[in-house]
């Protein structure tokens, strides 16, 4: 994707940015070879962003051209809404009250620079402000009566920037548009640019060493940039064009958070946040596959009205779910109704409603991946070794905490699965998903959907090899070129 940015004077401008165009304000707006690009993200640092002033129409002629601009006019639109300011005040008053507890003032002023201060002790405080405004230069005025509160907020122009900050800012630019390069022999141009998020400390990653480095060759094979980026690099993202997420998935970590910001900025992706709120939530997924008309174990969902009728209906053992649970993380088993109870009472203290499903023994599930409404590999996965899930994190044995897996080619899989599998995932939308299915006596159950499903080097491409690979950045590809 071409880069641009727009400065005062471009010619003044000190930093050489590699793979950035470095541009005048009024290049941009009355050149009329820039109107006929395509693909161009704009990096806005004009003058002035008042309303009608040259920096405003820089951003609003970029999303007319179908320009991804930074800063958008809606954010800085935002900046004049009084109410905003209070949202804003509420939002981070934990990081503004830690960050400023040692000014001594009644007012601060804070100077943001690409999400960062000239001082390091502020570097918290400033990111928030700029992953929720995406400007460039941002000036926050605080005053103190009790505690800290907002005052204004506004964007900075480059010629209000301190003469004594400059030095700093163009820093912290080169920092914001660098990028690590993967270690391998790359081309010098790239049609598109992925991010692929990762958690260098996630207990339960969705793909493996080897195969993460599998998808950054597949995908520079086909012509992308790939850097591989972290929780902490969200105000990073709009330098991408594409995000794969291949970090744990949850409502209230960071990954929602990227996905988000991705559909928010039209930025490719998979997967898409509603795919996390539908599979990261087990109320949702129990109610959506029982209006499908679609077979899992009896499942009922529990609140505190109705908690202690449940084992009349479902029995003992039973499978008890957090709504958020992932990866076997918040599934327990009660074994007698003692245990049901003590279990019951202590997961409803953290949410109004959990989940209550038959016990369904098997030595094996199911998991078909789909992606975008079709099936690329299957697998079945065996149960954890003396353990009645696939995962037991509670191995003393690190070896023992997950059983084994064999992949084959879908001709193999019987059609009932496949075919489960596929009208299950009908519900969530497009995306990657992992289908879990139990065969107990002769019937097809659907366990669960999840997304941002494993694609481990080893286990899920064992069949199909390079292909899973190359479908997914494929479909990211796709979604990009539908753009």
């Amino acid at each position: 994707m071409n880069k641009f940015l727009i400065v005062n004077q471009p010619e003044k401008w000190p930093v050489k940015l590699e793979n950035v165009h470095i541009i005048s304000s009024q290049d941009y707006l009355t050149n009329p070879k820039y109107a006929k690009i395509k693909n161009a993200r704009i990096f806005n640092l004009s003058k002035n962003y008042n309303y009608q002033s040259r920096g405003y129409y820089v951003s609003l002629l970029a999303e007319a051209r179908g320009h991804l601009a930074i800063p958008t006019v809606k954010n800085l639109v935002d900046l004049r809404e009084p109410k905003l300011v209070k949202v804003i005040s509420e939002e981070f008053d934990d990081v503004i009250q830690k960050s400023l507890k040692s000014i001594k003032s009644q007012e601060f002023v804070l100077s943001i620079y690409f999400g960062q201060n000239v001082a390091q002790k502020y570097k918290e405080v400033s990111s928030l402000f700029f992953r929720h405004f995406q400007i460039p230069f941002l000036q926050v005025k605080f005053s103190f009566s009790n505690k800290w509160n907002i005052k204004s907020i506004k964007a900075l122009s480059e010629s209000e920037i301190p003469e004594d900050h400059l030095e700093s800012m163009y820093f912290f630019a080169s920092d914001y548009f660098s990028k690590k390069r993967y270690d391998t022999v790359k081309p010098q141009q790239y049609d598109y640019d992925l991010a692929i998020l990762v958690q260098k400390d996630d207990p339960a990653p969705p793909s493996n060493a080897k195969a993460l480095k599998k998808f950054a060759e597949v995908a520079e094979k086909m012509n992308f940039y790939v850097e591989f980026l972290s929780p902490k690099d969200l105000s990073r993202l709009s330098s991408f064009d594409a995000l794969f997420i291949r970090q744990s998935t949850e409502v209230h970590n960071e990954a929602y958070a990227f996905a988000r910001k991705a559909q928010q900025e039209g930025i490719a992706i998979i997967d898409y946040p509603d795919a996390i709120l539908k599979c990261c939530n087990k109320v949702f997924m129990a109610e959506a596959l029982q209006n499908a008309g679609i077979l899992t174990p009896k499942t009922m969902i529990i609140h505190k009205e109705n908690k202690d009728a449940i084992l009349a209906e479902i029995g003992l053992p039973v499978v008890l779910k957090s709504p958020d649970s992932t990866f076997s993380f918040g599934v327990k088993k009660a074994k007698t109704e003692e245990e049901y109870h003590e279990l019951v009472t202590k997961m409803l203290k953290e949410s109004e409603l959990i989940i209550a499903q038959q016990f369904t023994p098997s030595d094996y599930d199911w998991r078909i991946g789909v992606l975008d409404g079709k099936a690329f590999y299957a697998c079945r996965y065996y149960m954890a070794k003396g353990h009645w899930q696939i995962y037991n994190w509670n191995a003393k044995n690190k070896h023992d905490q997950d059983g084994n897996a064999d992949t084959m080619a879908l001709e193999e899989v019987p059609e009932k699965i496949l075919d489960l599998a596929l009208r299950s995932t009908k519900l969530m939308g497009e995306g990657l998903y992992g289908i879990d299915i139990k065969e107990i006596n002769g019937e097809a159950m659907v366990i669960e959907i999840n997304d941002n499903p494993n694609i481990d080097f080893g286990v899920e491409d064992r069949f199909y090899g390079e292909e899973v690979y190359k479908l997914i950045i494929t479909a990211l590809k796709n979604r990009l070129e539908k753009k």
